[in-house]
C-alpha cells in the first residue's frame, strides 16, 4: 500500500494537504486549551470562598470547642459558634460547587472548539487522501495483472483527451493500436493512466 503518490506534482501537493490539515488540527486543540485555561480562571473566586470558608469553619469550629468547656455557660456559648462553623462549612462547600461548575463549561468547551473543526477538516482531508490510497493500490494491482496494461491503455484512451497529447499517435489512430495489440502504444497508453493516478510504471 502506498500512502504518497510517485510522480512529483501530486505527491508535492499531497504532502501540501497533509501538513496542512496537521497544522490547522494543532492549531485547534492549542486555541482549545487555551480557552480551556481562560475559563478556569473563573474559578478563583471559588477557591478563595472554599478556603476562606475552611479557615472559618476551622477556627469557629475550635473557637466553639473551647467555649463549651466554660462552667455553666460553655454549651450556650458554643452553640453559636458551632452555627456559624456549619456557616463556614457552607461557604466552602458554595466555593467548590462553583469552581465544579467552572471545570465542566472549560471542558465542554474545549471539547466543542476541538471537535467540530477537527471533524470539518478530517471529512474535507481524510476521504480525498483514502480514495487515493485505494485507487493507487487498485490500479497498481491492475497493471500486475494479465492483461492489465490493457485495461490501463483502455481507460487511458476513454478518459481526458488533452491527457494523450504526449502519446505518439501511429498510422490509423491509438484506438486502432490498441484493437490492433501494439505493445508499445499499449505501453504508452498505460503509463498516461498510471501518471494520472500519481504512480510510475
Amino acid at each position: 500500500m502506498r500512502l504518497y503518490a510517485q510522480t512529483p506534482a501530486r505527491r508535492s501537493r499531497q504532502v501540501f494537504a497533509d501538513l496542512v490539515a496537521v497544522v490547522v488540527i494543532t492549531a485547534v486543540v492549542r486555541f482549545a486549551l487555551a480557552v480551556h485555561d481562560a475559563i478556569l480562571l473563573l474559578a478563583e473566586p471559588g477557591r478563595k470562598a472554599q478556603s476562606a470558608g475552611d479557615s472559618l469553619a476551622s477556627g469557629l469550629g475550635d473557637a466553639g470547642h473551647a467555649a463549651s468547656k466554660v462552667p455553666l455557660v460553655g454549651d450556650s456559648l458554643s452553640k453559636p459558634l458551632q452555627s456559624a462553623a456549619e456557616a463556614g462549612n457552607g461557604l466552602s462547600d458554595a466555593g467548590q460547587s462553583l469552581q465544579d461548575t467552572v471545570g465542566h463549561v472549560a471542558t465542554l468547551t474545549a471539547l466543542a472548539l476541538i471537535a467540530f473543526p477537527v471533524a470539518l477538516v478530517l471529512l474535507l482531508w481524510l476521504p480525498a487522501r483514502l480514495r487515493w490510497v485505494r485507487r493507487s493500490a487498485t490500479t497498481r494491482r491492475l497493471l500486475d495483472a494479465p492483461g492489465g496494461a490493457d485495461l490501463l491503455a483502455l481507460r487511458a484512451l476513454t478518459g481526458p483527451q488533452r491527457a494523450l497529447a504526449a502519446v505518439p499517435v501511429p498510422p490509423g489512430g491509438l484506438a486502432d493500436a490498441w484493437r490492433r495489440g501494439d505493445q508499445h502504444v499499449i505501453a504508452d497508453l498505460s503509463k498516461v493512466t498510471l501518471r494520472q493516478s500519481g504512480l510510475r510504471a
